[in-house]
């Protein structure tokens, strides 16, 4: 006996039943594993985030040690420049006290005449 037409529909819907829910059930897994693929990545990346970071504070940390040691050089710098005009300024005085004595003396009279003349 041959099949019918409404057989035949038939056995096509339910052919392609079975292949929908194949479908289905793969387009599922390709979700799973997509979704997998990405959370790896994602604490791939912030493993590297992390990492990037925790660099980025011990290369400020140790650049601010650097800033440190570069400002304790410029301070001491300056104070040996202080003391070389110090023993310049004494060296002079002891050269021509009477000099030195006069310029002192002019200067603060030129301070005080400047300070009268404000009030």
């Amino acid at each position: 006996m041959t099949p019918t037409s409404t057989e035949n529909i038939k056995e096509n819907l339910s052919e392609a039943g079975v292949h929908l829910k194949s479908a289905a059930g793969a387009a599922g897994e390709a979700l799973r594993g997509a979704a997998t693929a990405a959370g790896d990545e994602l604490r791939l990346g912030k493993a590297n985030v992390k990492a990037e970071l925790a660099a980025t504070a011990l290369s400020g940390l140790a650049a601010a040690e650097l800033g440190g040691e570069a400002a304790r050089e410029q301070v001491d710098a300056l104070l040996d420049k202080g003391r070389d005009l110090l023993d310049s300024a004494s060296e002079l005085i002891r050269e021509r006290p009477l000099a030195s004595f006069g310029v002192a003396f002019a200067a603060g009279w030129l301070v005080a005449a400047l300070s009268r003349r404000d009030r």
